[in-house]
């Protein structure tokens, strides 16, 4: 979730430092800062501060600091609340570090840091590896590079590190352990970040660091060890699309991905299906001698993937007739697992980087599973190099903090994914033509709905005043509301709770006053009469219901039910059909209550320590 950008050149490195923290905004974080070394007196300049990168910009203008050699980094708090003595970098006298991730053994190594008479200015982790390297490096009879190596063998955690050092300004030293880094490739200069967007402005060139990589970078080399061993890490051109990260006539990027999704669903589909069949060399030359095999499938992953996870445990069981098992990765890997034989194990994860979703992986290739899958946004993250196989969406770059086009293009393909598993288990051909073809309908459909946005920002009025929410499903359709709640509760900060509508009776009917909006999905499916059911227990207890029904229902709004018409689609496209109205109902209704739609408080894009 935090930003790392290091730079060393001939030129001013503060521009390119602020330029690259400002592109990684859409991580999540709750404060800024920068290290220089300066060119001519060589002594280290810390510019810090609490808030919007733009709070850094503009304490960088009052400043006199210059280099161009320096470190910079955006701050999700996790040890001590955000204050400037806990914004990053950190430093022990000539020494300066940015860290991303947690180290779970910092509070020991802290006490035996003290006893050595270091002190501390900070709450962080992070203080204590730079008091480590410090102590390591013996004023300078240790090397940089080499005091960092044996620095790293004693923590325990997960952590991305950029260190700088006075007495040494022609190089950083990077190191990677569960907190993905690059190293960006220019000319007569290099860079380092967390993320290639941090560096587009000045390079298209990348090497990925793999786990318990340390790298050495000068103005005009870089260096990469792996234990004692020095390695080679293949260079990636990453084609440059700024246009991802513009909000154009959008307001905010929420609603740009949201107007987005017809488009990138098109190209998630494109190559993956023709008009009558799922084309499953899609998923690689592996594929098709993994899939013959599956018995089972076990889903892990976190938030908004989790519930694209529970939606696909209704399409495995139902069209491929199969077993499936959905788990949040935060729990999986504290469990006892019990494999069943076959099993294909898959992730889903919009950045690749999410620690609780990599660590369940991890966990996994220690298991009796045939392979791993993962279904993700980002070719060159972690959890897509550490699978066996994957299937990219297509997505493009989403910057709003709230997933909204991610979560429909890895619905997609885990239809897909249904899909292809299914032939093995008696879907015939002209079962799985009519699910392609429906299938291929998407991006139309989606389009159509999005036609409802005008109404739903009408109807998100009467949410101004609003503490909490109910949302209700029926079967597929339970995941999808609990979806909604979530998008609503991320960006309008109101209270909202998701349950399947069957359940009403058994508690949270008790919830349900004038005060309480309840937000239920309608499809047209055969689980409508014991929805209608469920509705009229709201009504007769005086809810206010919001139900957004397939119109050939032909549902009436009344006193105590608004109706927003979704237009029909094909029945197994319900689940994304349904999600877009209420990604446009929680959007609308975090307007009407001014809140910070993108950039959502406490939060972050990606979830990168556990």
């Amino acid at each position: 979730m935090c930003g790392i950008v290091g730079v060393i050149a001939e030129r001013e490195a503060s521009g390119i430092l602020l330029e690259g923290l400002k592109r990684l905004e859409y991580r999540g974080y709750d404060s800024a800062g920068l290290a220089l070394i300066n060119t001519g007196s060589h002594k280290l300049a810390f510019i810090k501060a609490v808030g919007k990168v733009q709070k850094l910009v503009d304490a960088c203008g009052k400043s006199r600091a210059s280099g161009s050699l320096g470190i910079a980094h955006t701050r999700w708090a996790t040890h001590g609340k955000p204050t400037v003595a806990n914004a990053h970098p950190h430093k022990s006298d000539d020494i300066a570090i940015v860290h991303n991730g947690i180290i779970e053994n910092f509070e020991p190594l802290r006490e035996k840091l003290k006893k050595a008479g270091y002190v501390f200015k900070s709450d962080t982790d992070t203080e204590v590896i730079a008091h480590l390297i410090h102590q390591t490096h013996n004023g300078g009879k240790v090397s940089l590079l080499d005091a960092v190596r044996k620095t790293v063998k004693t923590l325990h955690g997960a952590y991305g590190l950029c260190v700088i050092d006075n007495s040494q300004p022609d190089q950083i030293i990077a190191a990677r352990s569960g907190s993905p880094l690059v190293i960006g490739i220019g000319i007569g200069e290099n860079f380092v970040a967390s993320d290639p967007l941090a560096l587009g402005p000045v390079t298209d060139r990348f090497v990925y660091l793999e786990e318990g990589d340390i790298a050495k970078v000068t103005l005009t080399t870089y260096e990469i060890w792996h234990g004692d061993k020095k390695v080679n890490r293949p260079v990636t051109t990453v084609r440059g699309d700024n246009a991802t990260a513009e909000k154009g006539e959008f307001k905010h990027f929420m609603l740009k991905e949201i107007y987005e999704q017809p488009k990138v669903l098109r190209d998630t589909l494109a190559g993956r299906i023709s008009d009558t069949r799922v084309l499953e060399e899609a998923f690689g030359v592996k594929a098709k001698g993994i899939f013959d095999k599956v018995k089972a499938v076990q889903i892990v992953a976190c938030g908004t993937s989790f519930h694209a996870g529970q939606v696909a445990k209704y399409w495995l069981e139902s069209i491929a007739r199969i077993p499936c098992s959905v788990d949040i990765a935060s729990d999986y890997r504290y469990r006892d697992i019990i494999v069943q034989p076959n099993t294909l194990f898959v992730t889903v994860s919009q950045s690749g980087e999410t620690a609780d979703t990599l660590a369940a992986l991890r966990y996994a290739k220690q298991r009796e599973y045939i392979a791993s899958l993962s279904i993700c946004n980002v070719a060159t993250s972690s959890l897509v190099r550490e699978s066996d196989f994957c299937l990219l969406t297509q997505a493009g770059r989403e910057i709003g903090v709230a997933s909204t086009k991610a979560f429909t293009t890895q619905l997609s393909l885990l239809l897909i994914l249904s899909i292809a598993i299914a032939r093995r288990t008696g879907l015939t051909p002209a079962q799985e033509a009519k699910l392609v073809k429906d299938l291929g309908k998407l991006p139309a459909c989606i389009a159509n709905t999005l036609k409802l946005d005008t109404e739903i920002e009408e109807v998100s009025k009467q949410f101004a005043d609003k503490n909490h929410s109910l949302y209700l499903g029926r079967g597929i359709h339970y995941p999808v509301a609990k979806e909604g709640a979530l998008k609503l509760k991320e960006i309008s900060y109101i209270h909202a709770e998701a349950y399947p509508a069957g359940e009403l009776k058994h508690g949270p009917l008790a919830l349900v006053d004038s005060n309480m909006p309840v937000i239920a999905v309608a499809p047209n499916n055969d689980l409508l009469g014991k929805l209608k059911a469920n509705l009229s227990e709201v009504s007769a207890r005086g809810g206010k219901l919001f139900v957004f029904a397939d119109v050939s229902i032909k549902f009436q709004s009344d006193k105590s039910c608004r109706v927003i018409n979704v237009p029909h689609c094909p029945e197994i496209l319900d689940p994304m059909v349904f999600t877009i109205p209420l990604q446009l109902l929680s959007y609308h209704v975090a307007i009407t209550k001014g809140t910070d739609v993108d950039h959502p408080r406490n939060l972050a894009k990606s979830v990168t320590v556990e």
